[in-house]
């Protein structure tokens, strides 16, 4: 569900205006094993092919996979309220039944078979979670409306924004948190997915909409059923880590639209490293993208918001500290449309293919120690350069993985002078395959709006 005010200060504000019903102790967060490593890949069943459909999706898995797409979002699923629906089929956000299937996508058996194989191939599969609000016709209207946010007359007030004022989102009823046993039929709902659906978490809609006593408690008793359970929050706020193992990195994604376009120079990435470093715990995972369904809808395809700097943007939101990068259905076929919300918008799957790109890119990650999330990866440390505010480089470190990255904004070629290399020695250009030498200081070239990436050669450790 898109939210206007996303920067910090407001969502602070939000999650402190929820009063918990009790003492909910953090339960004890570590980042499952398997997703240490990973990459994520959100999947919008309804544009993903002409039918629209689970069957038909469950035929890009092997070429998913190939890819090398770790988990699985899956946008939402549920029947579609038709109550207040904007558009013609409405917002996947607007959900009528929290454990029934859409049966414009197919039924649960179709459901539980893309699961089944996204994990015979090794992928893991997290559900968006819709936990702020539903439809208008969802059955907890009717037979439980002391559960919603009532206006001073009676009637049910639509979701809100970060101010707590009612949003256009007219198709939404907001829940009420300050009612245990909506809580509790929340969580059961929820429990129901991973026992019923075998599915591997949930990316949480809205978040900070929701008070974090109440995820904390979701978390433990998730956890009871799925151990290893993951948890992405839609939501940029250090308090979100009592329960989430990921928060969106919305401030680094209008950052780097700001590269793109000229609005900033790279020295703000520097900074953004520092508050984030100041602000965040080591171990939390930042969900880095260059599109999703958002951005797409409503902002524009990355073609349009960052024209060719998508390039090393995309490197960037892949290879910095605590990164995990996020693709979106149809960005690897250069998808140039602005898919529509509220109807049927098919991706164009002929479009030029830049598999090879992101393909290249999720196998850096996975081979290379000093990229892991979190705190598996390594330190970030910035290379002082020549290259002006249009260019930017940093290595990065872990036992024997050595990585560094470098990234030129600008409409020229540079080879730029760096300095400040920790671990200088026998290197290969990761694109080429191409030894280099790499001393502590020395010279790189860029092409214009493109990256280079180094790793460190296994054969001279």
């Amino acid at each position: 569900m898109r939210r206007q005010l996303r920067v910090l200060a407001a969502t602070l504000a939000l999650a402190a205006c929820h009063a918990p019903i009790q003492s909910s102790p953090a339960p004890a967060r570590v980042p499952p094993a398997w997703s240490r490593s990973a990459d994520i890949y959100e999947v919008n069943i309804r544009q993903y092919t002409p039918e629209g459909t689970f069957a038909a999706f469950q035929r890009h898995l092997p070429r998913l996979r190939a890819l090398g797409v770790d988990i699985l979002w899956i946008m939402p699923v549920q029947p579609i309220g038709k109550v207040n629906r904007k558009g013609p089929l409405g917002s996947p956000y607007s959900i009528a039944d929290y454990t029934a299937i859409n049966p414009e996508y197919g039924s649960a058996d179709d459901f539980r078979r893309v699961v089944d194989e996204a994990h015979r191939l090794g992928m893991h599969v997290i559900l968006d979670w819709v936990a702020n609000h539903t439809a208008f016709d969802n059955r907890w209207v009717y037979e439980h409306r002391g559960w919603y946010v009532l206006r001073p007359d009676g009637s049910i007030s639509n979701a809100r924004d970060n101010e707590g004022h009612e949003t256009d989102w007219t198709d939404v009823a907001e829940l009420n948190y300050d009612n245990p046993d909506m809580r509790r039929e929340m969580i059961a709902d929820m429990r129901w997915w991973l026992e019923n659906m075998h599915i591997d978490g949930f990316r949480c809609d809205v978040a900070l909409g929701v008070p974090m006593d109440f995820w904390n408690d979701a978390r433990r008793e998730l956890a009871a059923v799925r151990p290893d359970i993951f948890m992405l929050a839609e939501a940029e706020s250090p308090v979100l880590y009592s329960a989430f193992d990921m928060s969106y990195g919305w401030e680094f994604h209008h950052l780097l639209n700001e590269l793109a376009q000229g609005k900033q120079g790279t020295e703000a990435l520097d900074q953004y490293l520092a508050q984030q470093r100041a602000t965040y715990p080591p171990d939390a995972y930042r969900m880095y993208f260059t599109s999703n369904h958002d951005e797409n809808a409503w902002n524009g395809t990355e073609f349009e918001r960052m024209g060719t700097n998508m390039f090393p943007a995309f490197v960037l939101a892949a290879t910095m500290q605590s990164s995990m990068p996020l693709l979106y259905t149809g960005q690897e076929v250069s998808n140039r449309k602005r898919l529509r919300f509220f109807d049927k918008d098919t991706v164009n799957w002929n479009g030029p293919s830049l598999a090879p790109f992101y393909h290249s890119m999720f196998e850096l990650k996975h081979g290379e120690e000093a990229l892991a999330n979190g705190a598996w990866g390594g330190a970030q440390a910035s290379l002082t350069t020549d290259g002006g505010s249009r260019v930017y480089a940093f290595s990065r470190n872990r036992g024997a993985s050595r990585v560094v990255v470098a990234v030129n904004f600008g409409d020229t070629a540079v080879t730029a002078r760096y300095d400040g290399l920790r671990q200088p020695g026998s290197y290969i250009d990761w694109f080429t395959r191409d030894t280099a030498r790499l001393d502590s200081s020395g010279r790189i070239g860029i092409p214009a709006h493109g990256y280079r990436i180094f790793v460190g050669d296994s054969s001279k450790r």
